[in-house]
């Protein structure tokens, strides 16, 4: 197992965008100082707490004050960008990282962002372009020879030589691409079936175990629509994790620090309003209204003293069947640093040790 970083990045409304992304490069130092493997940056248009619309800015930046961290888009939103430009962008940025690119898509989940791009996600727009922007990204990095793409949202033409000189030449470092990552929240996730088609790393966000094994549920009929066998050990797990000395100053800390802001503000409300607080739930019979901050930490946080978090880790890694990566799931503790930057050692310190070998366990767990 190897432990890694998933960032929306989030940030108190209040914080200056400037300042939010300042803290962002402090931890994605952090996390290479540190020893960690990965970290994914999240794009979103118009949620405050959730306020990067660019990642590959602070991706770029990452990298060159990082020296072996992989960091990637974690995801770009494919139905809000013209996949020709994208596949071009992400092409010199596999160039800048020297091989350390990561490549995330996403099919955009938040209604606000749907409406500002004219986007309809209530009957799954966004899945079908993010699938067909996609395979236009894949079918420039592979083509020696042009095409034409006449798709259903887009048009896409990859002209032969021009005068001689002129010609697309734009193209990964790695080869074929990037690894690329996929997300998915919901059960039966259709991203997580992409992510099995395709052979995509596959991301499952922080919900209640019992839902988030319904995600390799999704991984494996993807795979089985083309023949492949996906590994456990490449199934990514995001969760909220803090760790302290004790169990009880973790819970101070994280409860009642950002994180515990951060989900009573912004992040309980938003699953409310879309109906998905069912998927935080470790019953069916729990009212909506008992699934709080403080239920959300004694049920799916890993929070608290070293030993208590690799019991917790244990515990999941059973639950779900096997997982490859624990990615912690990042808060903006730019006013109690220290305690952010010691969860983070701690967890790689004194926790990775004795629950690495579940990595080798995850890989041979069958489907």
């Amino acid at each position: 197992m190897e432990f890694g970083y998933f960032t929306m990045p989030s940030h108190p409304p209040e914080r200056g965008l400037k300042a939010g992304h300042d803290w962002d490069l402090q931890v994605l130092r952090w996390l290479d100082e540190l020893g960690y493997t990965e970290a994914w940056i999240g794009e979103h248009h118009t949620a405050p707490w959730e306020p990067h619309p660019a990642p590959d800015l602070l991706v770029a930046q990452g990298l060159l004050q990082t020296k072996r961290l992989r960091i990637g888009p974690g995801g770009f939103l494919l139905p809000y960008h013209h996949p020709a430009e994208l596949a071009n962008r992400v092409a010199m940025l596999d160039h800048l990282s020297e091989g350390r690119l990561m490549f995330g898509v996403a099919a955009s989940g938040l209604p606000s962002d749907w409406a500002m791009f004219h986007v309809d996600g209530m009957s799954g727009v966004n899945r079908e372009m993010t699938r067909e922007a996609l395979d236009i990204i894949l079918r420039l990095w592979s083509s020696e020879e042009p095409f034409e793409f006449i798709g259903k949202y887009w048009k896409v033409t990859k002209p032969g030589t021009m005068f001689g000189f002129l010609k697309p030449h734009l193209g990964p470092l790695q080869r074929p691409h990037p690894p690329i990552g996929v997300a998915g929240l919901s059960k039966g996730s259709d991203t997580l079936k992409l992510a099995g088609e395709r052979g995509f790393l596959p991301l499952s966000l922080n919900l209640n175990p019992a839902y988030v094994a319904s995600h390799w549920e999704s991984v494996m009929i993807g795979a089985e629509r083309t023949g492949r066998t996906p590994k456990r050990s490449d199934w990514r797990l995001v969760r909220e994790v803090f760790v302290a000395d004790t169990d009880e100053e973790a819970w101070r800390l994280s409860v009642g620090g950002m994180m515990g802001r951060m989900m009573r503000e912004y992040f309980l409300p938003l699953l409310a309003n879309f109906g998905f607080l069912t998927y935080l739930k470790h019953a069916e019979n729990v009212a909506d209204s008992d699934v709080t901050v403080e239920y959300c930490a004694r049920r799916n946080w890993l929070i608290g003293s070293p030993d208590t978090v690799v019991r917790r880790i244990e515990e999941i890694q059973h639950e779900v069947g096997g997982f490859g990566s624990l990615l912690v799931f990042g808060f903006d503790y730019s006013e109690n640093p220290a305690a952010w930057r010691n969860s983070l050692e701690m967890l790689q310190r004194e926790v990775l040790p004795r629950v690495r070998h579940l990595g080798v366990t995850a890989a041979l767990v069958p489907g």
